[in-house]
């Protein structure tokens, strides 16, 4: 029985130990460190803001186009378009020549590096086209004119009108054959019934301005021209309009882009500024009136 009590006393001593033990709180794990928060990156410094940089001015590399248009508009465009246009391209050089149409039109269908052809006819730009020497999509009709019967200025025409112009001696017509107006004055005379009497007195010019200079150095009694060819001289003087209805289409100036033409860029630049208001305005002031 003592045996007994000695043994539980000691099993009673040995659980009071454990539990003492077992009182004392374990220590804690230690918290895993904390990850730093990633740093934010720096934000790139801004570059100061610059001035939008200028637009450059419209240019080019150097390039020189030839124009190729019917003698009536020499002195618009060696005296004012030509100098307009260069000053706003100056690094487009612009030449001409100018001929009867039906010249030009020999010319470019033997090898003429025209870039641009403007005729004082649609027969020949069409002509052209229909060779496929111009390029159709490039085609404007851009100006009308009239045809008038003139004389020597201070002098009494030796005919008043269309319709009694054999009255004169003398009379000076384009060729019929190249010159288109020649082939306007042929039509409006035949209209009237009197082509045949009126080219057996006739002097036939090469283009219009031979014509003209024909009228005004009096080696013709009267002549027909342009109204813009007569309103660059005052030693002619208009006698009279083509009769309404003697023409059965206007006297239209088309002008288009060659299609050989190695400066297609340029030569468009050249045919939209024919159109602009301004260059409209100086055709106006030679007499021509826009196509509308």
């Amino acid at each position: 029985m003592k045996k007994f009590f000695s043994v539980l006393l000691a099993a009673l001593m040995l659980f009071t130990v454990a539990g003492c033990g077992a009182s004392e709180p374990a220590p804690a794990p230690a918290e895993p460190a904390q990850e730093a928060a990633p740093a934010e990156p720096a934000e790139p410094a801004s570059a100061p803001e610059s001035e939008p940089a200028e637009e450059p001015a419209a240019s080019g590399e150097p390039v020189a186009i030839l124009v190729a248009a019917a003698a009536s508009l020499e002195y618009s465009y060696k005296d004012e378009l030509i100098p307009m246009f260069t000053e706003k391209y100056p690094w487009i050089t612009v030449e001409g020549t100018y001929d009867s149409s039906g010249k030009l039109q020999t010319q470019i269908e033997e090898g003429l590096e025209a870039d641009v052809f403007m005729s004082a006819a649609t027969k020949q730009m069409n002509a052209l086209k229909d060779e496929s020497l111009i390029d159709a999509d490039s085609i404007v009709d851009l100006l009308e004119n009239k045809i008038v019967l003139i004389a020597p200025a201070g002098s009494e025409p030796a005919a008043k009108s269309f319709e009694t112009v054999t009255d004169a001696a003398t009379i000076a017509v384009g060729d019929p054959e190249s010159v288109p107006v020649g082939q306007y004055s042929k039509e409006a005379f035949s209209n009237l019934g009197i082509w045949d009497a009126v080219s057996a007195k006739a002097s036939l010019g090469t283009n219009v301005t031979e014509v003209l200079n024909w009228v005004a150095e009096g080696s013709a009694d009267v002549g027909v021209v342009y109204a813009t060819d007569a309103a660059t001289t005052d030693k002619v003087q208009v006698v009279a309009e083509a009769p309404e209805g003697s023409l059965e289409k206007k006297v239209v100036y088309p002008v288009g882009i060659v299609s050989a033409s190695q400066h297609k860029d340029a030569a468009r630049l050249f045919v939209e500024f024919l159109q602009s208001d301004e260059a409209l305005a100086v055709f106006e002031a030679y007499g021509f009136t826009p196509n509308k």
